[in-house]
C-alpha cells in the first residue's frame, strides 16, 4: 500500500493559503479517483481506494503543519506502510510558482512540516512532491507570505498546478520514483496533464 499525504493547516482560515497546497492537491485526488469517504483516526482524515490498480491511502493530518509528523507516523504504523512508500505533497518557496519537483531522501530545507516528519520517523527516506509557491517579491515575512491566500493571478493557474501535482503522483505510483523524477523534474516541465 502507498500512502499519499497532503500537508496543510486545518480550518477555514488556512484553506486557500499557499501553505495548504498539499491539502488542495489531495482533495482533488480524492475527487478524481472517486474515493468515497474520509474517516478520522490518529488526528488525521484519511480515505482508502485504488489508483492505477494500486491500493492507496490518502491522508490529511489534522494537526498544524509543524506538528504533522506524529499523526503521519502513527497512521503509517497502524496500516504497516513503509516510510519509502509514503508520498508527501507540500509547498516550496524555493521553487518558482507552479513548478513541481519530485524528491526522495532529502533534508527538510527549512520546511517545518517536513522537519516534523523527519523527526517523527527518524529518517528522511520518503518521497516528496514539492509544489512551488515562489518567494515574495517585496521584503515580506515568509511566514505571512505562505499563510496568505493565493493572489488573483496565482488562482488562475492553480487548477493546472494541482493537475501537474496529481500527474506526478500517479507517475510515481505507476512507474516508480526514479522514472517519475526523470519525466517530471525537467527544466521546461512540458509533461502532459
Amino acid at each position: 500500500m502507498i500512502m499519499i499525504v497532503g500537508l496543510g493547516n486545518p480550518g477555514k482560515r488556512y484553506a486557500q493559503t499557499r501553505h495548504n497546497i498539499g491539502f488542495l492537491v489531495v482533495n482533488s485526488l480524492l475527487k478524481k479517483f472517486s474515493f468515497l469517504f474520509e474517516k478520522s483516526q490518529f488526528n488525521t482524515k484519511y480515505s482508502k481506494g485504488l489508483i492505477n490498480n494500486v491500493k492507496v491511502i490518502i491522508v490529511k493530518p489534522l494537526s498544524f503543519m509543524n506538528k504533522s509528523g506524529f499523526p503521519i507516523q502513527r497512521i503509517s504504523s497502524y496500516f504497516k506502510i513503509n516510510l519509502s512508500n509514503i508520498i508527501v505533497i507540500h509547498d516550496d518557496i524555493d521553487l518558482d510558482f507552479g513548478r513541481v519537483l519530485i524528491a526522495k531522501n532529502r533534508g527538510h530545507g527549512g520546511h517545518n512540516g517536513i522537519k516534523s516528519i523527519i523527526n517523527s520517523f527518524g529518517s528522511k527516506n520518503f518521497i516528496r512532491i514539492k509544489v512551488g509557491v515562489g518567494r515574495p517579491r517585496e521584503q515580506t515575512n515568509i511566514t505571512n507570505y505562505v499563510l496568505d491566500n493565493f493572489s488573483k493571478e496565482e488562482n488562475k493557474k492553480l487548477k493546472t498546478i494541482i493537475e501537474k501535482s496529481i500527474y506526478a503522483c500517479t507517475l510515481i505510483i505507476k512507474n516508480g520514483v526514479e522514472i517519475a523524477m526523470n519525466l517530471c523534474n525537467t527544466r521546461k516541465q512540458n509533461f502532459q496533464v
